[in-house]
C-alpha cells in the first residue's frame, strides 16, 4: 500500500515562531532552537521510505528542504484542524492508502517511530503519538476521515482523547505509539533530549 508522510512547519521568521519558549530564552534564541528542531525532523524523515509532502506555515521557499526529497505545499488557511483536513485530503485523494501526519516540534520523533507507525496501520484503522501536552506529535490512517479533525479543542490538553473519542464512537480501531515531548515551553525543552547549551551564546 502506498505511503504518504506529511510535514508541517512554520516558515522561520524572528518573533512568529516558539513564541512561548521565547518568554524564556527570548526570541532570537528561539528561533535557533525552532531551526534545530526543523533540521533534526528532515534528518529523520529524509530517511522514511514514503513520498514526503511538506506544508509551509506562509509560503513555499527554496530551502534546506531539497525539492528532489519533498513535494512542497501551502497549508490551506483556517484553524489546525481545517488545514490538517485539507493536507489530508490533497494526499490521499479518496484513495485507500497509509497516510502519516507531523510536526517539527518533536525533537525525539525519529524514522524508526514514523516507520513503526506505517507498520501498525496493517492492523488499525488509525494510529496516534500521544504528546506530553495532551495533544499528538502524529496521527496517521489509511483513509480520509475529516470527522478526526473537526470541533476539536485545538491548542488544549484534551486534544488527544477527544480525537480517541471520536475514532470510537465511529468504530475505529486504533493503536498508539509512545509519548513524546512536543517543545513549546522552556520546560518541555528540558524534559527532552535537546541540548540548548549547543547554540546558547
Amino acid at each position: 500500500m502506498e505511503k504518504n508522510l506529511i510535514i508541517f512547519i512554520k516558515n522561520p521568521v524572528l518573533g512568529t515562531v516558539k513564541t512561548r519558549l521565547a518568554k524564556s530564552i527570548g526570541d532570537p534564541l528561539a528561533l535557533e532552537v525552532y531551526k534545530d528542531l526543523m533540521c533534526k525532523c528532515r534528518e529523520e524523515t529524509m530517511a522514511v521510505d514514503a513520498s514526503r509532502y511538506l506544508f509551509y506555515s506562509n509560503r513555499i521557499t527554496n530551502d534546506e528542504w531539497p525539492k528532489n526529497s519533498f513535494i512542497k505545499f501551502l497549508q490551506d488557511g483556517g484553524d489546525l484542524g481545517n488545514r490538517i483536513n485539507s493536507a489530508f485530503y490533497a494526499v490521499q485523494e479518496g484513495k485507500e492508502n497509509k497516510t502519516l501526519i507531523i510536526g517539527s516540534d518533536c525533537f525525539d520523533l525519529t524514522t524508526e517511530l514514523i516507520e513503526e507507525a506505517f507498520e501498525k496501520l496493517n492492523n488499525v484503522d488509525l494510529v496516534i503519538g500521544p504528546a506530553n501536552d495532551g495533544g499528538y506529535y502524529l496521527l496517521g490512517t489509511k483513509k480520509y476521515h475529516p470527522f478526526l479533525f473537526e470541533n476539536i479543542s485545538w491548542s488544549t490538553p484534551s486534544v488527544f482523547f477527544e480525537t480517541i473519542n471520536k475514532a470510537k464512537k465511529n468504530n475505529l480501531s486504533f493503536s498508539s505509539l509512545i509519548e513524546l515531548v512536543d517543545i513549546d515551553t522552556l520546560e518541555d525543552l528540558n524534559q527532552s533530549s535537546y541540548d540548548l547549551t549547543q547554540i546558547k551564546k
